[in-house]
């Protein structure tokens, strides 16, 4: 029975040097993975935008300056932004337009805030290669890319060329019926 007894006393030394060996290990990674991260955690940092590109995240311009029929182009968060002021006829001519004519079907309405029929916003890049389109012109009474023969409609959805895409409607919301921010 005595040598039964060491040989209990020597298994239970073993397990107990192995438990605090593992706690060892774990107790060392956890260290060494809080360490990387408090080393990584700058580098990482460094990536995000800047307050002054945050702070140009949003802004508000008011639209009350547009006659009928005009078009400014503003600059949000360094991309050109069209905010046409719509006559009746290009809204209808608009709504007129079956969806099966379209290469990016798209309504009107979606393209607008309901309420403010009028007021069309959208990023003034081509979807095709991010060429700025011209105004008034092309084959739809909207918008044409001169660098490769895009024709955009008077609701900024493609119609004709090479861009798979209508001009994207940034997000925006009406602030007053005259005032809206973008972003």
């Amino acid at each position: 029975m005595h040598v039964t007894g060491i040989r209990t006393l020597a298994t239970q030394a073993e397990h107990s040097s192995t438990n605090r060996r593992d706690f060892l290990y774990v107790a060392t990674g956890a260290v060494g993975a809080v360490g990387a991260a408090a080393v990584v955690w700058p580098l990482i940092n460094q990536l995000n935008p800047d307050a002054s590109t945050l702070a140009l995240a949003s802004i508000e311009f008011d639209v009350s300056a547009i006659p009928e029929g005009q078009s400014v182009t503003i600059m949000w968060r360094g991309l050109p932004v069209f905010v046409r002021h719509r006559t009746t006829a290009e809204i209808e001519e608009a709504r007129a337009v079956p969806l099966s004519d379209l290469k990016d079907p798209e309504t009107d309405a979606q393209r607008i805030k309901e309420g403010h029929d009028q007021w069309l916003v959208m990023i003034a890049n081509c979807t095709h290669l991010g060429c700025i389109p011209v105004g008034e012109a092309g084959d739809f009474d909207g918008w044409f890319c001169p660098c490769h023969g895009s024709h955009y409609d008077s609701a900024g959805r493609i119609r004709r060329g090479p861009a798979p895409k209508n001009l994207v409607v940034p997000p925006y919301e009406f602030v007053s019926d005259t005032l809206i921010q973008i972003g």
